[in-house]
């Protein structure tokens, strides 16, 4: 079962036990999944729809700081139980020896030896590691790593 298919299968779960949070959650990501298709006239793969969950993430954890900054936790919490119903969509992100890792070989693979190869290095790291690890960690990495 792909992905798409699992999150439909989620949907009609959750309209049978009435979990309307959720449902809600599910219905924002099919909505935004089918939105994209339209756009772009294509069918997603899984790795596109994981891109979409990343950015739907990635919103809903902005909004989060906006909200509790204003003083909003009612609209804050709704937005991470958001963010929880999209986590389960995401691959099992890589810890932190992993990481290292992957950057480790993309480094010996590309020859990157200073802080201006940074582009070549990210541009082999970012597909590979798409939903997998968290972009702006990995660019942290890559930085210590060219730096020094």
């Amino acid at each position: 079962m792909n992905l798409r298919e699992r999150i439909n299968e989620d949907m009609k779960a959750a309209m049978k036990a009435r979990e309307t949070a959720k449902l809600s959650a599910i219905r924002l990501l099919l909505s935004a999944v089918k939105q994209k298709e339209v756009d772009e006239r294509i069918t997603l793969d899984d790795a596109a729809v994981i891109a979409v969950v990343e950015k739907l993430t990635k919103q809903r954890r902005d909004s989060v700081t906006q909200y509790e900054a204003a003083g909003r936790t009612d609209l804050a919490e709704a937005e991470k139980f958001e963010i929880t119903v999209l986590a389960a969509y995401l691959p099992e992100k890589m810890g932190a020896a992993e990481l290292a890792v992957a950057v480790d070989a993309a480094i010996a693979e590309t020859g990157a030896a200073v802080p201006s190869d940074m582009g070549k290095l990210m541009a082999v790291l970012k597909p590979r590691l798409a939903g997998k690890a968290d972009m702006a960690e990995v660019s942290k990495l890559v930085k210590a790593k060219l730096a020094g």
